[in-house]
């Protein structure tokens, strides 16, 4: 299970002038490793992955699965891999909603879950979230990396929420520092699942927030 987490993908990226998809790497804060992806359906997913505390691995395009399925030998490579805290292990096949109820992926998708069930795996057909939870998580990951906040703010900032219930009221209570200063530093720790938000509207001043238990 290492080796195919800590893995290049198995096929070759191609990048090229007028592809349909849009391509690319994302540096995950989970593993601090580039995760390649093919399109950004593919990317959204990631995102969410790395800001689940739960996952502790992502790979892309891992493996290659070869088999029989009926008269035919099928073979397929999933589009992520993840590992969750304790082992559990989630294969996740991206597509897009148009394509979710077309018989030949139907078929694909059944074949997969049933060669990932034989290995204890969960797999998961995943077309798209919460078009509001996506965007604040794509927007949470601009300040994914510790380094890049003031890190000598982080105490006094978990301090100040848990007597503040907004991310205006924890910038008021530490008026003394510029709020371009407190606000990246907020937004981090929400990242981090030091501080929890309701992602499910867009993030502001007025947002709901509270020290993770």
């Amino acid at each position: 299970m290492d080796e195919v987490a800590g893995g290049l993908p198995v096929r070759e990226f191609r990048w090229y002038r007028g592809r349909k998809h849009y391509s690319g790497w994302y540096h995950a804060s989970t593993t601090g490793r580039m995760v390649a992806y093919e399109s950004r359906l593919e990317l959204a997913r990631i995102l969410i992955a790395d800001f689940a505390s739960e996952v502790t691995e992502i790979a892309a395009q891992p493996f290659q699965l070869v088999g029989p399925d009926g008269g035919r030998i099928r073979r397929h490579v999933p589009d992520l891999f993840l590992v969750h805290a304790g082992g559990l292990v989630t294969v996740v096949d991206v597509k897009a909603p148009s394509r979710m109820k077309d018989p030949k992926v139907i078929a694909q998708f059944d074949w997969t879950r049933q060669a990932c069930s034989r290995r204890g795996w969960i797999y998961e057909t995943w077309s798209g979230a919460e078009p509001a939870v996506v965007e604040n998580v794509r927007f949470l990951a601009g300040y994914r990396r510790r380094d890049l906040v003031e890190n000598s703010l982080i105490a006094r900032v978990l301090a100040a929420a848990a007597g503040q219930p907004t991310i205006g009221g924890i910038e008021a209570a530490l008026a003394g520092q510029p709020c371009e200063i407190v606000r990246p530093v907020v937004l981090h720790l929400i990242w981090s699942g030091r501080l929890v938000a309701d992602l499910r509207a867009p993030l502001n001043r007025a947002s709901r927030i509270r020290v993770a238990a």
